[in-house]
């Protein structure tokens, strides 16, 4: 133990991770505080340009803008009622009201604290659980990692239950994407049409820009005023809020544990968390009457949720190789072009590299937390920046970004065609995660299908003869049964 501790220090004390930890953390800031953007957007950016990192400044260049937005985006929604990220929209509902009463700082700095708090509690649970779950999957076979994948894309899609058949449809599109290009098991070519720019397949990357970055892109470049944001921000009262968070203790233990287990589950994350964290500490509060008018406990409960997530989505992607979200599936990416293969052997084949996760992950936390202390009255203004101005840039460094990875023109192409697309679904309120969920976990689905296929000599039997396979195949199918369940009972009370 105290090895891989050792390692771990040794693995972060390099330069390019400290900067890598320092540019992280700033860019995520810096895409919270600005509306309109999102962290998705930022990580489709920074991607192109972490591949060619090493593995540990790569990964951590993607999950400083992951999670310091998360961050950052409480002050938009604390100002000026904007959430600067689509998951602070309750931080809207107390945060504004609070800092309306003249404590804007204190409203700041219990928002930074409660995030902080969840965001070293979410890399506690990181630590422990990953190699509890990597030592279950250690006894898995490739019928038992189908059925992990097949429950993993159920939960995606149902995730997005406003919208399920455009979840379905998006996910459809994404995996009959991933099969293009070249297929290993038979050494064939699919969909290719002797064409050998498809011969590997649709790049990831590519898409994730275009899908997240430039289509937001579009949509800023059609903004034409920028919002209105306080100018008489003082830095009085900047500490205040720091320690008010442990006024509430039942409420960030409670919101703590929400975050953590929502986390885990593929496709449900920061919203899911949020919505139910809040429900609940409204319903057990001794005050419910002053949430949505500047409740503190209501902003803690919020902000403790949505950053106890952000290390638990890493523990199906660490221990069994699956990316429970679009964001996750970028840090697969990363990972995979260094030939690090997530899953039950990572622990045990890259023991320093694991710690220095762990370690960094820690020291964002707290790298976040000082330049936000020190820098809010300076990020502030980048709320007022005209949107216009920040679509224009984001489009050049997507298309710089994509180009440059592979120099090929039709990558650019690809990066087009996406951000096509990706307006289009923004504009009707399909959701595009599932098409880059379908791109990455679909090809992988295939593959465990076919090896547990070719076990069992083509029987399909061996995903119920198998008690973990037939497991998660069973929960698979209760969950398609309940939400189809509930879907019709909804109907029918219309």
């Amino acid at each position: 133990m105290i090895d891989s501790v050792l390692l771990g220090f040794q693995e972060i004390a390099q330069w390019q991770v400290i900067a890598a930890l320092l540019i992280g953390a700033m860019a995520g800031i810096l895409v919270g505080a600005v509306p309109g953007m999102e962290p998705a957007g930022a990580m489709a950016i920074a991607l192109p340009f972490s591949l060619t990192m090493e593995p540990l400044p790569g990964i951590i260049l993607l999950l400083g803008c992951y999670g310091g937005a998360w961050y950052g985006g409480a002050i938009p929604a604390i100002l000026i009622r904007v959430p600067g990220t689509p998951v602070n929209v309750l931080t809207t509902y107390d945060g504004y009201p609070l800092g309306q009463k003249g404590q804007p700082m204190r409203a700041l700095s219990l928002a930074y604290s409660s995030s902080f708090v969840g965001g070293i509690l979410s890399v506690l649970a990181l630590v422990f659980l990953a190699p509890v779950m990597a030592k279950v999957a250690e006894k898995f076979g490739p019928p038992e990692f189908a059925m992990v994948m097949l429950l993993a894309t159920i939960s995606v899609i149902l995730a997005h239950h406003q919208n399920i058949q455009g979840a379905i449809l998006t996910f459809a599109i994404g995996a009959f994407l991933g099969t293009v290009g070249f297929e290993s098991p038979h050494h064939t070519l699919r969909y290719t049409f002797d064409q050998s720019w498809l011969t590997g397949g649709i790049p990831m990357v590519p898409m994730v820009i275009g899908l997240f970055a430039i289509s937001q892109a579009f949509i800023l470049l059609e903004t034409k005023s920028p919002p209105k944001v306080p100018q008489d921000l003082s830095s009085i009262g900047r500490f205040t809020g720091l320690l008010e968070v442990f006024r509430y203790r039942a409420t960030v233990i409670r919101s703590s544990l929400i975050g953590l287990v929502m986390g885990l589950l593929p496709g449900v994350g920061e919203f899911g968390a949020q919505f139910l964290s809040y429900s609940l500490a409204r319903r057990f509060s001794k005050k419910p009457e002053e949430f949505g008018k500047g409740s503190p406990e209501g902003l803690v409960a919020s902000e403790v949720s949505i950053n106890a997530c952000t290390s638990t989505v890493l523990v199906p992607l660490l221990s069994l190789g699956i990316p429970a979200d679009p964001l996750m599936a970028m840090l697969l990416a990363v990972f995979m072009i260094h030939n690090i293969i997530p899953g039950p052997q990572l622990f045990a084949e890259h023991p320093d590299f694991i710690s220095g996760l762990y370690i960094s992950l820690f020291l964002l936390n707290i790298f976040v937390m000082i330049l936000l202390l020190t820098f809010t009255k300076y990020v502030v203004k980048l709320s007022s920046i005209t949107p216009r101005v920040i679509g224009a840039s984001i489009m050049i460094l997507g298309f710089i970004g994509t180009y440059t990875q592979n120099f090929r023109v039709t990558d650019a192409l690809f990066t087009l065609a996406f951000a096509v697309v990706g307006r289009f679904m923004l504009k009707n309120g399909i959701p595009a995660f599932p098409m880059v969920v379908g791109l990455v976990l679909g090809p992988m689905l295939e593959g465990r299908v076919k090896q547990a296929l070719s076990i069992s000599s083509g029987d399909p039997m061996i995903f119920l003869t198998r008690p973990i396979a037939a497991a998660f195949l069973g929960l698979a199918i209760t969950a398609v049964v309940v939400f189809s369940w509930n879907h019709v009972r909804q109907a029918k009370a219309r």
